[in-house]
């Protein structure tokens, strides 16, 4: 886990007069499981737009495995093996979930057949075995964030971004969401994950950065960052601190 994979180099994004990410900077190795948390409005689903290549920043840059890719869109950043969820779900509806998957499968390959079977295995390896030929828009709201994940992996990514991917579960369906990411971690891919439910994140992730007004005010291990006191002050609150004492 030495090895970084993600190298975000003072990133700054603006929109006109706001400052939504102010000089950002955060390296993710190899093989981590990274929880990007903080308030609501803090930046972080901007941060992950210009990870993902969605958005240029305005300022800094991004490495990905050490190559600069800043002014690479994110079909260019996907094919090097970088995969995102969305906080708002978004699948094809009136497809069929196999081909949902497939839709990430075909970055990788140009044979409907092989995409097919690479779609069946991933929605194998989700939980959606037995759903393949189920219409998207005929899924549960936790089917369709296990869909939209299915639809990242199809890709062989080598960093998943995982935006609120456990919105809106209960808790069974949440544990079953941990161990999904851990899985995907067994399989070698890295994770960075915003999550908003921190008796979900805390114990999942192996580091977290603090996001607060569009700026880093902490990164480390969980087990510090529940103790510090900029991030009890901006994020936890006092409930937190009561329950700590």
């Amino acid at each position: 886990m030495s090895e970084s994979l993600l190298d975000v180099r003072g990133v700054t994004q603006r929109f006109g007069g706001l400052v939504a990410n102010a000089d950002v900077s955060m390296q993710v190795r190899k093989g981590e499981i990274v929880g990007l948390i903080g308030p609501n409005g803090a930046g972080k689903s901007t941060l992950f737009n210009a990870i993902a290549g969605v958005r240029k920043p305005t300022e800094g840059s991004i490495y990905f495995e050490g190559r600069d890719v800043t002014d690479l869109g994110a079909p260019q950043r996907c094919a090097l093996g970088v995969a995102r969820t969305f906080q708002v779900v978004k699948s094809f509806e009136t497809m069929r979930v196999v081909e949902n998957v497939m839709v990430g499968a075909f970055v990788r390959t140009a044979s409907a057949a092989v995409a097919r079977e690479k779609a069946r295995a991933t929605l194998d390896f989700v939980g959606l075995r037995g759903r393949e030929n189920a219409m998207a828009g005929e899924l549960t709201p936790p089917e369709k964030r296990r869909l939209e994940v299915a639809r990242a992996l199809a890709t062989e990514p080598k960093l998943v971004l995982l935006d609120e991917a456990m919105t809106g579960l209960t808790p069974a369906e949440a544990r079953q969401g941990v161990d999904l990411v851990r899985a995907i971690r067994d399989r070698g891919m890295t994770v960075v994950m915003v999550e908003h439910v921190m008796e979900i994140v805390m114990p999942l992730i192996d580091r977290a950065v603090v996001l607060d007004l569009g700026r880093v005010i902490a990164e480390g291990p969980p087990k510090e960052i529940v103790r510090d006191e900029r991030v009890i002050t901006a994020y936890l609150g006092e409930r937190h601190r009561a329950r700590s004492a």
